[in-house]
């Protein structure tokens, strides 16, 4: 009966409760899985070639600060689009170029290190638009009642693609001679994004209400929302970290163990402990426990972190990337309910989630360059005694975002007054 009530719900035939996710949903989930496949082996693999290129972490740091310096200048662009024309357009754009910047790099080869400025700019770009393009269509194709489930669902697929990808890339770089297995992988990454592309062709374009881009109001809607503004800051703090953990375990994988196939199987061994995590939320019936996961996960995170004070070996980077594969998930859903939740209930409401999420993007990449730069400053070597310390501390600060989050367990109530109230002043 369930299994037959699922394929019913795909197909868009039966009744669908509240609580169960729309066709579109599922839609959208396949959608990114490919595309998330296609990162997982092309973008683990990007930092570790660049590394390869050149051995230089001030490289690998400025090429990840450009990539998040523009990455918001180009929410705001595809928020502009969506809102203009629709968030599919958005989508669809930065699929694309995401393909055509892997399809760069297969004919530039090695002249990615002599022009990473350029590459960087455009994977930002890429980037940006299609994360404001799929963060609007998660939105779109929720409700409030099953936004968490979509939401541990996702981490679930994003991770699983995260099992393949990496081990898949890791066996092709293994086969090759020299940097060759790099660019194969680029290739069938390449094949991956343009499935994606071709997939997303399924999901229509809504019919335009408003398309007033709001992003101007911004600062007065801070003003006027104490708990938005408090959770804007919680993506900075969460960015502080973030940053640095975007790009760094790869080159520490590679540093301790010496070889690009067992890095994708140590990235298999974490994407399957994080979907560990996202199925036991995804099981959860409440998602009210925000700062409760929060300083938990914060706790655990840090404490981890503080082993990389011993030594940097093999063993001390597996503990650590072990207990951050468990913990970490469970902060970032949190904070990514709690935040849908309050989109929900800003002035304007629908009207202002996509600008919403171009503001979110801005906090949190302005942490990723923050702690990028400061690591490339204090530890501009993968064997620098002021590496593990910088790292320390960034996991240090995430227990600030514990105090971003809302009233008492991370709960909130709507903002009093009308919706037009945020446009005064």
């Amino acid at each position: 009966m369930r299994l037959r009530a699922w394929k019913a719900r795909l197909r868009g035939t039966g009744e669908i409760g509240q609580d169960d996710l729309k066709p579109e949903a599922y839609i959208t989930l396949f959608i990114h899985g490919c595309f998330q496949f296609g990162a997982s082996m092309s973008g683990l693999f990007l930092n570790l070639y660049l590394w390869r290129l050149t051995e230089d972490l001030w490289i690998n740091g400025m090429f990840n600060m450009i990539v998040y310096g523009i990455t918001p200048l180009a929410f705001a662009a595809g928020g502009y689009i969506a809102k203009k024309k629709d968030r599919m357009v958005t989508y669809r754009l930065g699929i694309m170029l995401i393909a055509l910047f892997y399809l760069c790099v297969i004919f530039a080869r090695e002249q990615v290190a002599a022009y990473y400025p350029v590459f960087a700019l455009f994977n930002g770009i890429a980037l940006g638009l299609y994360w404001t393009g799929y963060i609007v269509l998660m939105y779109d194709v929720t409700s409030e009642r099953n936004r968490g489930r979509f939401l541990a669902l996702n981490l679930i697929v994003f991770n699983s693609a995260g099992l393949a990808g990496p081990a898949l890339s890791g066996l092709l770089i293994g086969r090759f001679e020299g940097l060759q297995g790099y660019i194969v992988t680029f290739a069938v990454a390449f094949a991956m994004f343009a499935l994606a592309s071709a997939f997303s062709l399924k999901i229509g374009a809504l019919k335009p209400r408003h398309r007033a881009y709001y992003l101007k109001y911004a600062g007065g809607m801070m003003k006027r929302n104490r708990l938005w503004l408090k959770s804007l800051f919680g993506y900075f703090v969460l960015g502080l970290f973030q940053g640095i953990m975007l790009f760094l375990p790869n080159i520490l994988l590679y540093q301790t163990y010496g070889r690009e196939d067992w890095v994708g199987l140590l990235t298999v061994l974490f994407a399957l402990i994080t979907i560990g995590t996202a199925f036991t939320v995804s099981r959860r019936k409440s998602h009210d426990r925000v700062r409760s996961d929060v300083f938990w996960s914060s706790l655990f995170v840090a404490a981890a972190s503080c082993v990389l004070l011993i030594d940097v070996a093999w063993w001390t980077v597996l503990v650590f990337m072990v207990v951050f594969s468990i913990f970490n998930p469970l902060t970032i859903n949190s904070l990514n309910v709690y935040y849908y939740r309050l989109m929900d209930v800003l002035p304007l409401k629908g009207q202002f989630r996509i600008e919403s999420v171009v503001i979110r993007e801005l906090f949190l990449n302005i942490g990723r360059v923050l702690s990028i730069y400061a690591l490339i400053v204090f530890a501009d070597r993968p064997d620098s005694a002021a590496l593990p310390v910088v790292l320390v501390a960034a996991s240090l600060l995430q227990f600030a975002i514990v105090g971003l989050v809302g009233g008492k367990g991370g709960s909130f109530r709507p903002a009093a007054g009308a919706d037009n109230e945020a446009l005064k002043g």
